[in-house]
């Protein structure tokens, strides 16, 4: 069984890490968050060590280094918040272990590189997850366009809002400096899709960029799309009761609905499995997006 260590366990998206440790065959040894709401480890592991405090965490994870072989921690599972990341994966690979990072893997372009240059003194790596990648209707999608004539340009149409209250711009997500904003924080994982599917990019315009709201036009390589990304309630449609949905995503390919909201369920272990296998998604298949939406986010 392999040994695991998962930052930022009390936070959002934690929960679908220990399962998908837990579904992989993994087990977690130890976890660290600042906060100590951490009872979701509870379903999962019986016996995680845990610290709310990352030195004593980093302590820990040294000392099972320098103990016996099948008490090392040989991966380290960060969901901290996005300016972290950076910094946790380098704590990981330091500490002798190879890293999946929840995306985005980092929020500036640069910080790939100085991880690339870790990954290459160490002998470790970072994996992220882009689990959309796996869904099958995704997946078919890609398949279709790759198999289209070469230089057939689709009109794509990507929306996606949810809604969040005022707690949001108040937090660290608010924060463009700690977030990267709504296009990376929210957007990052549609804006690789949209680059894994239909190409590099040609050319792009942002048409608005607000604190809750931002769309634009992409150019990309087999496809013109237009997109929309918003926490902005005020977005959202109304259902059949006349009551606002808290989720709206559409995506449409020449005027054809892409419909993808279910069958996420699982793709976190999917994205776990594959890397165990060693099949992840590394640096290189991040960059892209990370560049991309660097460039939508400044002005």
């Amino acid at each position: 069984m392999t040994n695991f260590a998962l930052v930022g366990a009390s936070g959002f998206v934690a929960p679908r890490h220990m399962r998908a440790i837990r579904e992989a065959g993994g087990r977690l040894v130890a976890a660290v968050d600042p906060h100590d709401a951490a009872g979701a480890l509870d379903r999962w592991f019986e016996d995680t060590r845990f610290f709310t405090e990352i030195e004593r965490f980093d302590r820990h994870i040294d000392r099972l280094r320098r103990g016996p072989e099948e008490g090392r921690v040989r991966w380290v599972s960060v969901c901290s918040p996005n300016y972290l990341h950076d910094a946790h994966i380098r704590m990981a690979l330091r500490a002798g272990a190879d890293c999946v990072c929840e995306k985005p893997i980092v929020i500036n372009p640069w910080n790939l590189d100085a991880i690339r240059d870790i990954e290459r003194e160490t002998g470790r790596h970072v994996f992220t997850v882009l689990q959309l990648r796996y869904h099958p209707k995704v997946v078919a999608l890609r398949e279709k366009v790759l198999a289209a004539p070469k230089g057939k340009k689709h009109e794509v149409d990507l929306r996606y809002v949810t809604r969040r209250g005022p707690w949001y711009f108040v937090s660290w997500k608010g924060d463009d400096a700690k977030s990267g904003g709504l296009a990376m924080n929210i957007g990052v994982h549609f804006f690789d899709l949209l680059l894994w599917i239909f190409g590099k990019v040609e050319g792009v315009e942002v048409r608005r960029r607000e604190e809750s709201t931002m769309e634009g036009t992409l150019e990309l390589e087999r496809a013109r799309v237009k997109w929309l990304l918003s926490v902005d309630p005020a977005h959202l449609p109304k259902g059949a009761d006349g009551k606002r949905r808290d989720v709206w995503r559409a995506f449409t390919v020449d005027g054809e609905e892409v419909e993808f909201s279910e069958g996420f369920e699982d793709l976190h272990t999917r994205v776990y499995r594959e890397v165990l296998a060693g099949r992840g998604f590394g640096i290189e298949d991040a960059r892209p997006s990370i560049d991309l939406v660097h460039r939508l986010r400044t002005p």
